[in-house]
C-alpha cells in the first residue's frame, strides 16, 4: 500500500529541502528583524514589516511599476508570438531557418540581453536612438533609460524581444495539435478565415493561452534581472519594481527582514492572480 510513496519518497525530500524548506525560512524572516551585518539582530517583531511596507511610498511605486512592466511585458508577448505562431504554422519554403531565428532569443542569458539593449539604448553607441530620432519618434537622440518618464520602457522593450519565443513556442504547439479535419470540414460548410479563427482555432488555444500567461506573468513578475541590469531601478526608483526592490532592500539595504515581507507580499499577490486564472481555465474546459 504504501510502496509508491517509498519510490517517490526521495524525490519529495529533494523537493522539500531546495524548495519548500527555503521558503519557510524565507518567509520566516519576514516577521524578524534581520540586518545582514548587525550580529545581534534577529529578533521577532511580528508585523512591524509589513506595517512599515503599507506606509512605504517606494513600495507603492515598485507595485505601479510592477503592474505596468509586467502588463506591458506579458501582453506584447503574447500578441507577437501569436501573429508568429500562426505564420509559423503554415507551409514556406525556409520555415525551419525563420524557426530557428526566432526562437534564439529565449536561447540567450537574461543579463545578456540586459547589456545588449543597454548599448542599443545608448545614444553613444547604440542606433536605436538615432532612429527613434529621424522618425519623428523622439526630439533628440537621447537615452530613454536616463529619462525618469520613460526608464522602464527599455527594459520591457528588452523583455518583450526575448520572451515572445516562449508564447510563439508553446502556441505553435497548440496549433499543430488542431485536428485539420475540423478546418477542412469548416471550410465546405463556407466558413471564412476569421470565423475559422474564431471558432475553431482560439477555443482550441484557450486552455494554452491561459495556463502560458499565467506562468509568463508569474516568471516576468518575479524577474528583476534586465531592470537591475539596465536601469538599477533608477532613476530615481522610476524603473523600481517589487522584485528589484526586494534586490535593493536586501543587498543594498542590507535589511533581509524588510526584503522577506516585501516579497512575501509579492508572493500572496501573484497567488491570488494565479487561483483566478487557473479558476477562468477550468472554466473554459468545463465549456468545451
Amino acid at each position: 500500500m504504501f510502496e509508491p510513496y517509498l519510490y517517490s519518497a526521495p524525490a519529495l525530500l529533494l523537493v522539500a529541502a531546495t524548495t519548500l524548506i527555503p521558503i519557510v525560512i524565507g518567509i520566516s524572516y519576514a516577521f524578524r528583524n534581520i540586518m545582514l551585518l548587525d550580529p545581534t539582530s534577529g529578533d521577532f517583531v511580528g508585523l512591524d514589516n509589513f506595517r512599515e511596507l503599507l506606509r512605504d511610498a517606494s513600495f507603492w511605486n515598485a507595485l505601479k511599476n510592477t503592474v505596468v512592466w509586467t502588463a506591458s511585458c506579458v501582453g506584447f508577448q503574447f500578441l507577437f508570438g501569436l501573429i508568429l505562431a500562426l505564420m509559423l504554422n503554415r507551409p514556406f519554403p525556409g520555415r525551419a531557418l525563420i524557426q530557428a531565428t526566432i526562437f534564439l532569443p529565449w536561447a540567450i542569458p537574461t543579463f545578456l540581453v540586459g547589456m545588449n539593449w543597454s548599448w542599443l539604448l545608448n545614444p553613444a553607441i547604440g542606433p536605436l536612438p538615432h532612429w527613434a530620432y529621424a522618425l519623428g519618434l523622439m526630439n533628440a537622440p537621447d537615452n530613454i533609460l536616463s529619462d525618469p518618464d520613460y526608464a522602464l520602457w527599455g527594459p520591457i522593450f528588452a523583455g518583450i524581444w526575448w520572451g515572445t519565443p516562449f508564447f510563439a513556442i508553446t502556441l505553435l504547439a497548440a496549433l499543430q495539435s488542431i485536428p485539420r479535419e475540423i478546418y477542412e470540414a469548416a471550410e465546405i460548410d463556407g466558413a471564412g478565415g476569421l470565423e475559422r479563427f474564431r471558432s475553431i482555432t482560439l477555443p482550441f488555444l484557450a486552455p494554452t493561452m491561459v495556463i502560458t500567461v499565467l506562468l509568463r506573468t508569474i516568471w516576468v513578475a518575479n524577474s528583476p534581472e534586465l531592470i537591475v541590469v539596465m536601469t538599477k531601478g533608477g532613476p530615481a526608483d522610476a524603473s523600481q519594481i517589487v522584485a528589484s526592490y526586494v534586490f535593493t532592500q536586501a543587498y543594498q539595504g542590507l535589511n533581509f527582514g524588510y526584503a522577506s515581507a516585501v516579497a512575501t507580499a509579492l508572493v500572496l499577490l501573484l497567488l491570488v492572480y494565479a487561483f483566478l486564472l487557473i479558476a477562468i481555465r477550468q472554466t473554459m474546459l468545463g465549456r468545451r
